[in-house]
């Protein structure tokens, strides 16, 4: 038994608020602790990711691999079973049950663990991969690897999140995919978190996807269709992706791997386009935006025992909302809009913090609860779990008895909602070989798609079958199967062109959407004419198909400009082809953008984005581009010139000096922007220090005010901040802005003022409430608090502005000295705050005045610094709120 809260004290009656036509009731409660990762097996039994190491050493032995089986038929596990304990696998993250077999994923491995003698206990251990964790927690990382999903083509499915930096082989050499790219994150060309697909042995690893932050689940439906969803950093930014093969999903700047809050043209209005770079090409667009949470496991419901709205839709627990939701999603063009449906949620437990959800044999759903106040993140509380079931009122527990010997009955096995089942007919029918292809042959046309589609990837792989299974995809009424041929022939490594051809004019705009990713990486000049003919089709608005478009280009991108240039003509300059060239990573579309900059007929709302497509050119088609820009009219459009103007090289500009005699007048006109500082700042501008002067008086909190103060500083023009400072009349902005320059200029200039007695006190406390929210002023506030320079009155207001600043020493050091901040009346004690009313006014004072809005927001009040808090109500109860802010 896992070390657990007695059974008394693991609530089992809080009311869950469940979809209609459902009900749920626990299936384990006393048997396991923190539950990270759940399987269903083909018997019924569900396989349990113990991680009770997670992020300590609280279990000597190392975590577990459980099996919970109910052998008396009562709905409820009464035998427990352990599968695999090591210290190898602390903080697990993942069980996939493959018959005798179990994929366990932890933070830095992948293992696959066998069972030889049917004890129900792992006698073989092979390695599959390696992973190396950034910045490890006792070797783990929730950013790391994650859960192993056996896919309906054979091939394993995986994912790992931005803190696992590389893939390496059981002997040490760091994996390659199947286009001889390393699986790392040196952005060559992959970064951050990635999705995975291999062979069982683990051979012929191939990026599916990559630049998620912390994918933790990807799942596979029937048709061969990832989806996965993706967590923010706190911004209410969580994400549902569709996996498109190959593609870029933009947690971090493809070219240089800044993150979402570093400056870049065209940047989005919003933090939740933002954050995941929606608005540069080759970024493949979310599917949805969930918000805030802590998104975890996920699969594709495809069974009958739920109601219709959950049949065939993804299924997601969310621990940071104490939900499970359902996505409804629906295809739209090339691509698919989406909706959030509640499942299961408990409003009353906030313990509940659901981690997993697996399907049963029967149809049953169960979900893991981690069953802990805090969602998974960096700790835990309890070391408790629970599971629970779900199914309509009344259905009891069924054990579904499959037979694998015949091909008949491993056909029943192959429809089965359960993945484990469906494993082990897979690998029953593929040992049958040709007995099992009329059986095969005759799921093909079951009425239900998904149905058909398992069968045709098996058939596939029977001696003689993958043309007819290809070509009775090509005939399905189905988009989705139709697209299957196209996924089938690349699964058996067989010339796509011919495919292809039969589809490129399909109506679906999802089966041409395939049609492009199958394009990848071909270079024959027929792939070249069938881009063409799908590029034609573009209407200028489905993002989803430009993306395809621009990952069938990969490894023929000139080619495929010319000839679609040679096909439309003097037609290239349509809000299509706009969109096309902007996408382009051609050498010759760098040009093509000059062009378009330079054409009076181009809206000019357009430009913000054709520039930022320049910065996805290599070096020399960039700088003739540059060049053409910057022999146009200046006049004509400053914004777009300076624009131009700031990407040009010395060599460049020294060859064309009439361009910086033209942007004199342009880089005036952008005074009080970004722009204009970074102008300033590479050409060395100090002449221009006073318009600098103005831009941080007028907002100094603003970016633009920000970089101003921090340019001055870096011109070591020390006497103008220094003469502000001193005049109360201005000094106010200069400390706001020096509150966000984390150097030792602005310590300097910051404790001048708080030491200086004879500035006012309410200027030397806000310089004091400044250097606390950067590391080094905040350092050098902490030693004027320790070697008592500070007058008694202003002790509070520094270990306040401590208590709030970036760096763990500084925060550890208020949390000693939190006395100071007792009011002398004393405080309240937790009770008596619990007790009292609710008052969001009060509560909102008190957000504006003890801090909490310089590093969060409410709404839309407050800084996007740390965590959003416009939800956090749903991730703690009032006591643990209390906590966290008298007790930071």
């Amino acid at each position: 038994m896992g070390l657990s809260l007695p059974a008394a004290e693991v609530p089992k009656s809080a009311p869950f608020i469940v979809a209609e036509g459902l009900a749920i009731k626990p299936f384990a409660t006393d048997q396991l602790s923190n539950p990270s990762s759940i399987d269903v097996d083909d018997r019924g039994r569900v396989w349990v990711a113990e991680a009770l190491n997670y992020r300590k050493k609280t279990r000597k032995e190392g975590d577990r691999i459980l099996i919970l089986e109910d052998t008396d038929k009562d709905g409820r596990a009464d035998l427990t079973k352990v599968f695999y304990q090591n210290p190898d696998i602390d903080g697990v993250h993942g069980v996939c049950a493959l018959g005798n077999m179990a994929i366990v994923s932890a933070p830095d491995r992948i293992l696959l663990l066998t069972d030889t003698d049917g004890d129900d206990k792992a006698d073989e251990k092979k390695l599959l991969f390696m992973g190396k964790v950034i910045n490890p927690v006792h070797g783990q990382h929730d950013h790391a690897i994650h859960a192993v999903m056996f896919g309906p083509d054979g091939r394993i499915y995986f994912n790992f999140g931005n803190f696992n930096a590389e893939l390496r082989r059981e002997d040490g050499s760091l994996v390659q995919d199947i286009f001889g790219n390393p699986v790392n994150n040196s952005r060559q060309p992959y970064q951050e978190g990635m999705v995975i697909r291999c062979e069982l042995d683990g051979s012929r690893v191939e990026v599916l996807g990559h630049n998620f932050r912390n994918n933790w689940e990807v799942t596979v439906d029937s048709f061969g269709s990832m989806w996965q969803s993706d967590n923010d950093n706190g911004s209410s930014s969580c994400r549902v992706n569709f996996v498109m093969e190959h593609g870029n999903y933009g947690y971090r700047d493809e070219q240089t791997g800044a993150d979402y809050q570093t400056r870049r043209t065209n940047m989005e209005a919003t933090m939740q386009r933002r954050m995941w770079h929606q608005n540069d090409p080759g970024v493949v667009p979310n599917l949805l935006i969930t918000g805030s949470g802590a998104p975890t496991g996920i699969l594709v419901y495809e069974g009958e025992l739920l109601p219709e709205p959950f049949r065939g839709q993804m299924i997601h627990a969310e621990p940071g909302r104490n939900m499970v939701w359902a996505f409804p999603t629906k295809q739209v063009g090339a691509g698919y809009s989406g909706r959030i449906t509640e499942l299961a949620r408990n409003d009353v437990d906030r313990n509940y913090r659901p981690s997993d959800v697996s399907v049963a044999p029967d149809g049953s759903l169960f979900i893991a609860d981690w069953f802990d106040p805090v969602d998974c993140c960096h700790r835990t509380i309890n070391d408790a779990g629970r599971i629970f079931r779900v199914a309509p009122p009344g259905h009891l527990y069924k054990i579904v008895a499959y037979d694998y010997q015949t091909p008949a009955g491993a056909v029943q096995a192959l429809r089965s909602p359960n993945l484990s089942a469906r494993y082990r007919a897979w690998t029953a029918l593929v040992r049958m070989q040709t007995n099992a292809r009329p059986v095969l042959e005759e799921m093909a046309s079951d009425p239900n798609p998904r149905m058909r589609a398992r069968a045709l990837w098996l058939l596939a792989t029977l001696k003689g079958g993958t043309a007819l299974a290809v070509e009775m995809a090509l005939r399905d009424k189905s988009d989705d199967v139709r697209a299957l041929a196209l996924r089938i022939t690349r699964r058996h490594r067989l010339p796509v062109e011919p495919v292809v051809r039969k589809l490129v004019r399909d109506d679906s705009a999802l089966v041409r959407r395939e049609c492009a990713v199958s394009l990848h990486w071909l270079d024959s000049p027929e792939s070249v004419q069938l881009w063409v003919e799908l590029a034609t089709q573009y209407d200028g608005q489905d993002r989803w198909y430009l993306e395809a478009l621009g990952i069938g280009e990969v490894g023929k991108e000139a080619a495929c400009l010319d000839a679609w240039l040679k096909k439309v003509g003097d037609a290239w300059n349509s809000r299509a082809g706009r969109m096309l060239i902007w996408r382009s990573r051609a050498p010759q579309g760098a040009m093509l953008l000059a062009r378009l900059l330079l054409d009076p007929a181009v809206p000019t709302a357009e430009h913000p984005q054709l520039l930022r497509a320049l910065d996805f050119h290599r070096a020399e088609p960039k700088q003739a581009a540059v060049t053409m820009l910057l022999q146009g009219d200046s006049n004509r459009n400053p914004a777009t010139y300076l624009e131009a103007f700031q990407r040009a090289t010395p060599e460049l500009l020294k060859a064309h000096p009439k361009a910086i005699t033209q942007v004199e007048s342009a880089l005036i006109a952008s005074k009080g922007t970004v722009t204009f500082v970074d102008l300033v700042s590479r050409y060395n501008r100090r002449d221009l220090i006073s318009h600098l002067m103005d831009m941080v008086e007028s907002d100094p909190e603003k970016e633009a005010g920000i970089r101003a103060v921090g340019q001055i500083i870096a011109f070591q023009q020390w006497d103008p901040i220094w003469k502000a400072l001193a005049d109360p009349n201005r000094s106010t902005p200069f400390i706001k802005a020096l509150a966000y320059v984390d150097n030792q200029h602005s310590k300097n200039y910051l404790t001048g003022v708080v030491i200086n007695e004879s500035q006012p006190e309410a200027i030397r406390l806000l310089a004091i409430a400044a250097m606390g929210q950067s590391s080094t002023p905040a350092v050098e506030l902490m030693k004027l608090v320790e070697q008592n320079r500070l007058p008694k009155e202003f002790l509070a207001p520094a270990i306040r502005a401590l208590t709030l600043s970036p760096g763990p020493n500084t925060r550890m050091y208020a949390a000693g000295k939190v006395d100071l901040l007792v009011p002398a009346e004393g405080r309240w004690p937790l009770e008596k705050l619990l007790a009292t009313p609710a008052d969001a006014t009060k509560g909102f004072a008190a957000f504006q005045k003890g801090g909490c809005i310089k590093c969060h927001k409410i709404a839309d009040q407050g800084q996007d610094f740390g965590p959003a808090l416009s939800a956090i109500g749903s991730k703690f109860t009032s006591k643990q709120l209390f906590l966290a802010i008298l007790k930071p």
